[in-house]
């Protein structure tokens, strides 16, 4: 460490130089002040003229005439009673024996800034409205609900950030945008598959709209990093309540008086207008939430989720914790031929691959057949899942690749674009050659859950690689957050486009067409597929829907928690009703799906082919 500059001296003075006063005073002086030689040294005991001016005056006036000038000088100067300061030791070095060792602040430690000032009320009111909507309104299921809850917990953090100074950047409004528009998808789908999606990617993409997360340790990171301010969180809270309790008490009591008026009021009044009109009573019903006391403990749980959750918006929004300033030592590069033959290999053997698929797909089929035995829909399903595999491991070969690839010279740099960009250029090739091989599969058994989702999950990885060629061209700086933002797209649009309905408008197009249909798969899709299902002549429509209007009849959900796909399936289904009994649907509709199954596919799905409902 420096010295500070008080404690520097003047490099202009010399070290053994005396100052101007030592200097000029006598030498009798020093030697009056010295102890005899033929007696031990006594403490000196301060003369009268050293303990005051005025003493020293009456010192000198007592004094003979005749004294000599030296003595005279002794009197008149006090003598110097002040040693110049101990040179001082150097400090013990730090671990020494006798000091104990010097703890280093931990990684994440220097990248936490300082702790803000307590909460402010606008950030306490947004929050408290966020934990009561949040017991109200998320009890009952998932809809319209969880945007309503997210509203003012995005307050709380607009306003904590507008207290901390923290401005609005296009990137933060991308992800705050992105997470509100996820959203979207509950209150618009009943499947619960998408919907688990787009909640868990609007969490993802809410904590990078709160951090600023751009490298890829900040994006990783980053999308989970909100759980790291759940204490701190409720730390800061705290202190603002504490604070403003402190210098408001006559305030907090006046608004919890005001609002136990109003509250009174309005039961009281509602009650009676609500026993007065059963319209009314109705309408109330609807808007406000049904809270019982077993509900208690249930609604308590998800009050302190909401007030948690809000907290730690908050706090991050105040001083979030910089991931960026984590880094990745890149690798030991290699030689050129040490990485690049190995590349060099791989693609000739992607090019000799891609090869043999160009020439079944033209016409040479015929000779694949007769080698291997197996006719379309088998050759597609046995080279799927290899293919996706393959496509997920090219992505691990490109990132090791770029942490031992030399790029110290533009030959280098020239060598890593031309490589990795040929592999990624025939991947590409290998994702349209797996999504090929599932329209084929597709075409013959039908569509699944399964099925869509993997396709989509090769779409994706598909626009990845795209993303990778642009980077080589445009520089990488983007391409943490352009592949976080395609991932939010993709789980937005996989949501938005409803895979339960596409994959009944499917296996309703394919019966219309070839007169089969499995029946006991379609009766377990979500009521998204209700629209597509309403189109088939009965009585497959009504063994189809079965299942959907038994769960429609018993659901209770007020209108926060009724998906507008249900809301749409519940009109259809009161306007048409199912019309044959069980007995009618038993064994009817068991090919399509059903035959993938006999060939040895397992989708995932558990089948109830016995029990039928009574309606």
């Amino acid at each position: 460490m420096s010295e500070e500059p008080s404690e520097l001296s003047d490099p202009s003075e010399p070290s053994g130089a005396s100052k101007p006063s030592e200097a000029a005073e006598p030498a009798g002086a020093s030697t009056a002040a010295e102890p005899s030689a033929d007696r031990p040294p006594t403490p000196q005991q301060p003369s009268p003229a050293a303990a005051s001016p005025a003493a020293a005056t009456q010192a000198a006036a007592a004094t003979p005439a005749a004294a000599s000038p030296v003595a005279a000088a002794s009197v008149a100067a006090p003598p110097r009673l002040q040693a110049p300061p101990p040179r001082q030791a150097p400090p013990p070095h730090p671990g020494g024996p006798w000091q104990p060792p010097v703890k280093r602040p931990s990684a994440t430690a220097r990248l936490r800034p300082a702790a803000p000032p307590p909460a402010p009320p606008a950030v306490l009111a947004a929050v408290l409205a966020t934990a009561v909507l949040s017991a109200l309104l998320l009890g009952d299921g998932l809809g319209v609900n969880l945007l309503i809850v997210a509203v003012p917990a995005a307050l709380a953090a607009a306003f904590a950030a507008r207290e901390a100074g923290r401005r609005l950047r296009p990137w933060t409004a991308t992800w705050a945008v992105g997470g509100l528009a996820l959203l979207a998808v509950p209150a618009l789908r009943d499947a619960g598959w998408p919907t688990f999606l787009a909640v868990v990617s609007a969490f993802a993409l809410g904590s990078l709209a709160l951090h600023g997360s751009r490298s890829w340790p900040g994006v990783l990171i980053g999308s989970v990093g909100l759980l790291d301010s759940i204490g701190p969180g409720v730390r800061w809270g705290w202190r603002g309540v504490r604070e403003r309790a402190d210098g408001s008490r006559g305030r907090w009591a006046t608004g919890i008086r005001t609002t136990a008026v109003a509250l009174g009021l309005l039961v009281v009044f509602g009650t009676l207008f609500a026993s007065a009109d059963a319209a009314f009573a109705d309408l109330l019903g609807r808007l406000i939430p049904d809270v019982s006391i077993v509900d208690g403990p249930w609604r308590t749980f998800l009050f302190l989720v909401g007030l948690v959750g809000a907290l730690a918006a908050a706090r991050t929004a105040a001083a979030p914790v910089r991931w960026d300033g984590l880094t990745v030592k890149p690798g030991k590069p290699r030689a050129r031929m040490e990485w690049a033959l190995p590349l060099i290999v791989l693609n000739l053997l992607f090019a000799a691959f891609i090869t043999l698929q160009l020439v079944v797909l033209l016409g040479g089929y015929e000779k694949v057949r007769e080698a291997t035995g197996l006719d379309h829909a088998q050759y597609a399903r046995q080279g799927f899942w290899q293919l996706l595999w393959a496509t997920l491991l090219t992505l691990l070969v490109i990132a090791l690749a770029l942490r031992w690839a030399p790029r110290g010279s533009a030959r280098d740099r020239t060598l890593v674009r031309a490589v990795l960009g040929t592999l990624c250029v025939l991947t590409l090739v290998v994702v349209a050659s797996a999504l090929r091989r599932m329209d084929l599969y597709v075409d013959e058994y039908g569509l699944t859950r399964l099925r869509i989702s993997v396709a989509a999950m090769e779409l994706w990885l598909g626009t990845v690689f795209v993303l990778i060629l642009a980077a080589g061209v445009f520089g990488a700086r983007f391409l943490p957050r352009a592949i976080a933002v395609s991932a939010a797209g993709a789980v937005l649009a996989f949501g938005l486009i409803s895979p339960d309905a596409v994959v009944a408008e499917q296996n309703v197009r394919r019966f219309e067409d070839r007169g089969s249909i499995d029946l006991d798969y379609l009766r377990d899709l979500s009521a998204d597929a209700v629209p597509a299902l309403d189109r088939l002549p009965e009585p497959q429509r009504s063994c189809a829907l079965r299942t959907v209007q038994r769960e429609l009849r018993g659901s209770d959900s007020p209108w926060y928690a009724t998906s507008w796909g249900e809301a749409r399936a519940a009109e259809i289904l009161r306007e048409r009703p199912v019309s044959v009994d069980r007995g009618t649907c038993y064994g009817l509709g068991t090919d399509g799906v059903r035959e993938g199954e006999r060939e040895g596919e397992q989708d995932g799905y558990e089948r109830d082919r016995d029990e039928y409902d009574p309606y």
